[in-house]
């Protein structure tokens, strides 16, 4: 009489249910709970730069040292067939450069508006998704934070409902997503102009439905926002104030290497103030949109690209633009933006497990937002009481280096021409170093 044991029956029924052509014993085997963590620390120099003159949201022209921590445990369990659940316990703490203020791309995407010296804790992510598998060739799933090992169908639908972050679904790129391993300025880690919902902290509440079929994928979600421009408390009003976003991804092939295009476009709802309305109750005086908040909508769209070149290099485009009416909500100060980098392993060069990464960045303002600060309005983050408007152009370099499993070192270089979009300021060059430890 035969007998099988679990993981020889595992195999066998993933073998019966595969579909002609997919090998079971090359899927992960599936988890039913995991566990993983992260740790970035942070440290820059902003050395002193020329400023003609400085206002009330600038970024100090004197000599800057920051610095930012995060720790972050993540937890998985799969409760059902089809089903993920996960919890995410985060830490953080840190100082910025000028309070955060005097950039439209903040050079550290690992610095929160809520960052402060003292060590804080709090949930960053607690969310259900939920899988139908709806048939087509299994696709293998990798253990990860905030992802179970298993395998999937190319064609499926996904429900994901919680707490997280909209940037976890949406506008994924493969080369520019995560400050703690890739690129760190603000305007790489998703499009620039898309202000997109989040807290203080960069997470929110609410829900995103995708549809994968082969090459395909269309996602859309709805999120909460703030219920204040880039405060932490929400707007649980999620029918009446919201950031809703529609995507569509194709994935392609040039020349035998994979690539993606992705369209995003959204719309956010919330009480804001508009620029020319500002500058109107002012008459002639400093504009404030903090005094003609009213119910609007701001709605904008990007485009992206990625592509790699063999096992050792990929390049990467976005861009972005929304209509800049209104006050930055719960992003960056950012209405239009261009960017393109590109990513490169250290195996071209006998350094194998070493990354070079190089970007480059435009952003720019609308023309209200332009006139707003040159009447001495500030922003969330911007305003040296005039301006002399140029596009802030920024450049990036990164080196990550592996000290060990799961330990990685990386030096960062950031060049910012027109910073906060004016003229008359920098250039301002930033300088990191990143210590990311991932288990």
């Amino acid at each position: 009489m035969f007998r099988f044991t679990q993981q020889q029956a595992a195999w066998l029924l993933l073998a019966a249910l595969a579909p002609a052509g997919a090998r079971a014993d090359e899927l992960p085997r599936e988890e039913t709970w995991n566990a993983h963590a992260q740790a970035t620390w942070v440290w820059q120099l902003k050395p002193s730069f020329p400023a003609a003159y400085s206002g009330p949201n600038s970024l100090s022209p004197q000599r800057e040292t920051g610095y930012s921590f995060s720790a972050t445990a993540a937890f998985g369990l799969r409760p059902w067939a089809g089903g993920e659940l996960y919890l995410d316990p985060e830490l953080v703490q840190g100082k910025a450069f000028s309070g955060l203020h005097g950039l439209g791309g903040m050079s550290n995407g690992e610095q929160q508006k809520t960052s402060g010296p003292n060590p804080t804790l709090y949930r960053a992510r607690l969310f259900l998704r939920q899988t139908w598998n709806l048939g087509g060739e299994r696709q293998a799933v990798e253990s990860d934070l905030n992802q179970l090992a298993g395998a999937v169908d190319s064609r499926r639908l996904v429900l994901t409902a919680g707490n997280l972050a909209v940037s976890d679904i949406f506008d994924n790129n493969a080369y520019a997503h995560d400050a703690r391993s890739e690129f760190m300025n603000w305007a790489l880690l998703a499009h620039g102009a898309w202000d997109f919902a989040a807290d203080a902290r960069g997470y929110t509440w609410g829900a995103a439905l995708e549809y994968y079929d082969g090459p395909w994928a269309v996602r859309a979600g709805r999120f909460m926002m703030p219920a204040e421009s880039n405060g932490l408390p929400l707007d649980k009003r999620i029918f009446r104030h919201y950031g809703d976003q529609l995507e569509v991804e194709r994935a392609t092939s040039w020349l035998g290497q994979p690539g993606k295009l992705r369209l995003l476009a959204f719309r956010d709802r919330a009480r804001m103030g508009g620029f020319r309305d500002a500058l109107a109750a002012a008459d002639g005086g400093i504009p404030d949109v903090g005094q003609v908040r009213r119910e609007r909508s701001k709605t904008g769209f990007g485009v992206s690209a990625e592509q790699a070149l063999g096992e050792n290099a990929g390049v990467f485009a976005r861009a972005s633009w929304n209509d800049g009416r209104s006050e930055t909500y719960a992003f960056a100060e950012i209405e239009r933006s261009v960017s393109a980098g590109v990513t490169l392993q250290g195996a071209a060069w006998g350094r194998a497990g070493d990354s070079l990464g190089l970007a480059v960045v435009r952003n720019g303002l609308s023309a209200a937002h332009r006139a707003y600060l040159a009447a001495g309005g500030v922003g969330a983050f911007i305003g040296d009481g005039r301006l002399d408007y140029r596009p802030e152009s920024i450049a990036e370099a990164y080196y990550k280096i592996p000290l060990a499993k799961g330990v990685e070192l990386t030096l960062d270089f950031q060049h910012i021409a027109n910073p906060g979009y004016n003229r008359a300021r920098g250039p301002v060059d930033v300088g990191s170093l990143r210590l990311h430890l991932s288990y």
